[in-house]
């Protein structure tokens, strides 16, 4: 049976088709059909989107620069980071891109990173999880103040 004709919702009578023919309200699902349901729609790839979900990143995004911080929460390309620090300016420890910082670490002397936020939402472009090394370093930035 396609998906299209697994359930109907017609004039939203909140009756639902499962199983066949077997026509039964919304409001009496059993907590087998409700997981029935839920894994029919579920994607099989969205513990890997969501699988960077409680690490400590880096985000890159289009307008508000370079972040690190725990991912608290992703839908689409819109995340929630929280204990955030801006990365105002950034230096690898030992290459030169930003997923190296990720990997090594930063150059602390080169490097400006804010103190951190509680929580800050942002449009993400890119998500690197970050390796112990890189963390300890990160975090171990002093925090930049106004020259």
């Amino acid at each position: 049976m396609s998906i299209e004709n697994y359930y109907e919702n017609k004039d939203c009578n909140q009756e639902f088709k499962l199983r066949g023919n077997t026509m039964i309200d919304i409001n009496d699902l059993t907590l087998g059909q409700v997981k029935e349901l839920t894994a029919m729609y579920q994607s099989e790839s969205t513990p890997g989107l969501n699988g960077m979900v409680g690490k400590k990143c880096i985000i890159r995004t289009y307008s508000a620069g370079a972040w690190f911080g725990v991912l608290k929460e992703k839908s689409g390309n819109e995340v929630i980071l929280s204990q955030a620090r801006r990365m105002w300016r950034w230096h690898a420890a030992k290459s030169i891109s930003l997923s190296a910082c990720a990997v090594e670490g930063l150059k602390q002397s080169k490097s400006k990173i804010c103190a951190p936020v509680d929580n800050v939402w942002l449009e993400a472009i890119e998500i690197i999880p970050c390796k112990i090394t890189a963390v300890n370093s990160i975090e171990g930035c002093p925090h930049v103040e106004a020259e």
